[in-house]
């Protein structure tokens, strides 16, 4: 019995994300026009509006098109025989891109939020006092797990009672008589459906954390105006968000959805960062990046998107696939996999050098 899982709820939830970070953006802008000259970074002499615009322009096209090769490259891979998800190539494949989005988490994300939270712009207590960073992260990943494991109680209790119904339709009034025969072919449709199911909760919810990161980076690059800062921060974002998205279109070619979902969710990923930088541009003028709040939202966003990766990572791709009976069978393909995964997280940490 194939799963036909509503999107809606999720497409929503992201929509209300961005709106979200475009009103709070407008509000920061608002409340903190100037920032203090304290807290005013320097630019060293490279200061060029005019530069930093056209780098600007050209990052928002190049890491458009990087972002849709990235996460359309694992759904395309279908038509190649190699690259289905039943071969070793794809595990392997699928093992290199978990161990950039565990390193996105780790060593993107999360040292930015310290960076924020520890700011000097920001008041000593309690901001100094407390490690927000690490506590939010902490949440954002128990938060992430109760997410998952409600999202599948729900749509198990929901798939079992659409089952039953179907079962008495068929069976009819022989339904006592075939019980037996009935269970044995309910649990093991359950089970088919738990697995797929799965893969799209995990499809899901790890957009949803790359979502987050990708408007708030985007954010930061569309404020600056140092092109010394944007210029190396552009290849190092094509790169991350090009082995960010096979990630995530891995997860996207398991969950088997259908080519409107599909579609939906290659748009989200490859727009975010673009639409967050776009969104820096338009607010330049008034926002700033250094001001308080601006660091206190950002930070707070980073922190729980650092959370929702690591978890995500860690419990959802590697160690359901290194757990899985394929690898654990074959010894040498696993010891591959840990290979590809050391070699994707540390590309993904030695990009942290510019971004």
């Amino acid at each position: 019995m194939a799963i036909r899982i509503n999107l809606h709820a999720s497409t929503f939830l992201l929509l209300h994300l961005l709106i979200f970070l475009c009103l709070t953006s407008s509000a920061l802008a608002e409340a903190n026009p100037e920032t203090p000259n304290q807290c005013t970074k320097s630019h060293g002499g490279c200061n060029n509006r005019t530069q930093a615009l056209r780098l600007k322009l050209i990052a928002i096209a190049s890491i458009l098109v990087a972002s849709m090769v990235g996460v359309c490259l694992p759904i395309f891979s279908r038509s190649v025989p190699a690259l289905q998800p039943d071969k070793d190539l794809f595990v392997l494949v699928k093992a290199f891109a978990s161990g950039v989005i565990l390193a996105t988490g780790y060593m993107h994300v999360l040292p930015d939020s310290f960076d924020c939270l520890r700011s000097d712009c920001l008041p000593e207590t309690p901001w100094k006092k407390f490690p927000f960073t690490t506590f939010v992260a902490m949440l954002s990943a128990v938060v992430t797990l109760m997410v998952d494991s409600f999202s599948m109680s729900y749509y198990k209790k929901r798939f079992q009672a659409s089952l039953e119904v179907k079962k008495h339709h068929e069976i009819g009034g022989q339904e006592l008589e075939h019980v037996g025969h009935g269970l044995k072919l309910e649990d093991g449709v359950d089970e088919n459906d738990s697995v797929l199911l799965r893969h799209r909760v995990v499809a899901q919810v790890l957009e949803l954390g790359i979502v987050v990161h990708s408007v708030v980076i985007g954010l930061s690059m569309g404020a600056s105006d140092n092109p010394c800062t944007i210029r190396p921060l552009v290849a190092a974002l094509c790169f991350h968000q090009l082995f960010e998205g096979m990630g995530l279109g891995g997860c996207i070619l398991q969950a088997e959805y259908g080519s409107k979902i599909k579609a939906i969710m290659v748009f989200f990923f490859s727009t975010t960062t673009p639409f967050g930088i776009g969104l820096g541009i338009g607010l330049s003028n008034v926002y700033s990046t250094d001001s308080p709040t601006a660091l206190i939202v950002v930070g707070l966003l980073d922190a729980a998107s650092a959370g929702l990766l690591n978890y995500m990572a860690l419990v959802d791709l590697l160690s359901s696939d290194f757990m899985s009976p394929k690898l654990q069978a074959n010894v040498k393909l696993q010891t591959w996999a840990y290979f590809a995964v050391l070699l994707g997280a540390g590309g993904m940490s030695l990009m942290a050098k510019w971004a």
